[in-house]
């Protein structure tokens, strides 16, 4: 049976709930939302006692589904302020889900200033002290950890930035080979579990077996079904064979990828980070290709090995060679792998820091290119010295620290490293969504230089994706046709639950969440008047197809119009 598990800090207090009936057929995304709604004052601190965590598996991924296995990370963001949910694949989802947990809510936080790790297992769940684990490392937390409860349970953790409560602070999330390498990367999220008290969450999930839907035939008819459709997509090969790096060449050659600052322009060498030269250096070192969640279809994740043949890194993703590399005007392979590393032991995102030193070298504290300079601020960042510091709370405070004014954010966000100049509905993405600068909240590729169209395709990806992030499903694993996915989703959740449910249904679990989402925002003082982009990238030509992002404001305001009135 399905059940909340809820960790009181201030009291060091498990309880378990049962689900209101109406939580049934919500997970993942829409599930936090709706919690945060219900239980956080809008306008409480981000760090303070009164803000909670909410750790909530997707819909079907007990199941094994393939690619359902995401798991969403809830809270008010320390960064933007506003409602935050970030999600990263991984085993945890499946753990959970697998001993019937829906969500954990964690509240308060504690007396003293203690480390704590939350275990749970089939007898349900304990707040043990830790003080040994303090401090550590992400990589070493997770092996202290299986060497204490066994090989196979799942971690979540976050690393020493987390627990200094930087913004810039992620939740790590074990893989498949063990490794704390899949991030919750964006808002900060890091820093609330910091604030908890909590450094891990320990899932042993230990001779539990997969969940069978009701209807079981159904269920594998429409697996099958859904296997056959990727294998049929170009996009998933090229992912498979190369990882998200597959996507460079072609979009720094239209301008999206950003390099020296969003100022735009070629980087020399960039081939040295292609997809292509990233697979031929890595297999050459016994690196491979893999899923970071059992039962993955698309195995996109780069295990990347150093030059000495050893694990490096494990899901060298496009994100981080653009805004650690391009953005920096880096095209060093290793490097960059090497401050990849850094950013997972750290518990940082790679593209908020990565933001944020691009504003040092906009300013002139260190050169454009400078690999070593950057792993000297990463380091800096680990001994917690002024300027490791500053980095850490992300792009806009380091902006605002230095007194630039061109500071590529939105709504206290780092952009990532989709440029909205080259792709304008992402640029719709991100002035109007909940989520703030977040390429995963919404991004269409179609037409991207054109103005027209961009506000419906940013409306019906943002839908779609907070539908995808509520069932646990991987974006990267997406059909071209993405729409599709509403009648595979809906076939799911009926063999699952046995329930009736539409594909207009399942849409309504996106628009829901976002409504959720926005509720949120609005008692948080958000309104339409966020709703828009730094001046440099309305303002200034974005080589090489010189263009500006100038969607009219009154079409983006007025997106969520007819599908999605917020409460009040």
């Amino acid at each position: 049976m399905n059940k909340i598990i809820r960790i009181d800090m201030a009291e060091l207090k498990v309880t378990t709930e049962k689900p209101p009936h109406d939580y049934q057929l919500l997970g993942g995304r829409g599930l936090s939302a709706r919690i945060l709604n219900a239980e956080v004052p809008a306008m409480v601190h981000p760090l303070g006692h009164e803000n909670k965590l909410v750790v909530a598996p997707g819909l079907l991924a007990g199941t094994m589904a393939p690619s359902f296995g995401r798991i969403s990370f809830g809270a008010k963001s320390p960064l933007t302020k506003t409602i935050k949910e970030a999600n990263a694949g991984g085993t945890a989802a499946q753990k959970l889900d697998r001993l019937g947990i829906k969500a954990i809510i964690i509240q308060e936080r504690p007396k003293e200033n203690q480390a704590y790790i939350i275990y749970i297992d089939p007898k349900g769940a304990q707040i043990i002290n830790a003080p040994d684990l303090s401090g550590k490392m992400n990589y070493d937390l997770v092996t202290t950890l299986q060497n204490r409860y066994g090989k196979d349970i799942g971690v979540i953790s976050i690393g020493p930035a987390g627990e200094a409560k930087m913004t810039a602070s992620t939740i790590a999330v074990t893989d498949q080979d063990g490794r704390p390498s899949r991030h919750a990367a964006r808002g900060g999220l890091g820093a609330v579990m910091g604030s908890k008290g909590i450094k891990a969450i320990v899932i042993n999930a230990k001779d539990t077996k997969s969940i069978e839907p009701l209807h079981k035939e159904k269920f594998k008819e429409t697996v099958r079904d859904l296997i056959e459709i990727l294998k049929q997509e170009k996009r998933s090969q090229s992912l498979s064979k190369f990882g998200t790096p597959s996507v460079i060449q072609f979009l720094s050659q239209l301008g999206s990828t950003p390099s020296w600052n969003y100022h735009g322009g070629p980087v020399k060498n960039i081939e040295n980070i292609y997809g292509e030269t990233i697979s031929e250096v890595n297999q050459s070192r016994g690196g491979r290709m893999h899923g970071c969640m059992p039962g993955c279809l698309v195995q996109c994740s780069i295990v990347f090995n150093g030059e000495d043949g050893q694990h490096l890194t494990s899901a060298l993703e496009y994100e981080t060679l653009a805004m650690l590399g391009t953005n920096l005007g880096i095209t060093s392979l290793d490097a960059v792998a090497q401050m990849d590393r850094m950013c997972d032991e750290l518990g940082v995102d790679t593209i908020e820091v990565g933001s944020a030193i691009a504003q040092l070298m906009e300013a002139g504290v260190i050169e454009f290119g400078d690999d070593q300079k950057v792993i000297g601020i990463l380091k800096e960042l680990r001994e917690g010295s002024p300027m490791g510091k500053i980095v850490g709370q992300g792009t806009a405070f380091t902006a605002q620290f230095l007194g630039l004014d061109r500071v590529p954010v939105s709504k206290g966000q780092a952009i990532p490293a989709h440029d909205p100049r080259a792709c304008k509905a992402v640029g719709v993405t991100y002035c109007t969504s909940p989520m703030g600068a977040d390429h995963t909240a919404g991004i269409d590729y179609r037409d991207s230089l054109s103005n027209e169209g961009q506000v419906k395709r940013s409306h019906d990806a943002q839908i779609l994706s907070a539908a995808i992030d509520s069932l646990g499903y991987c974006f990267l694993a997406m059909p071209t046709k993405g729409q599709l996915m509403y009648e595979v989703l809906v076939k799911l959740l009926n063999a699952r639950y046995g329930t009736d449910i539409k594909a207009e249904d399942v849409m309504n679990i996106g628009i829901n969440t976002i409504k959720d989402e926005l509720a949120f925002n609005h008692s948080a003082g958000w309104t339409d008047v966020h709703n828009i982009l730094p001046e440099f990238l309305r303002m200034e030509k974005l080589p090489p197809h010189n263009e500006v992002f100038n969607i009219p404001r009154d079409e983006i305001d007025s997106i969520f119009n007819k599908s999605v009135i917020p409460k009040t």
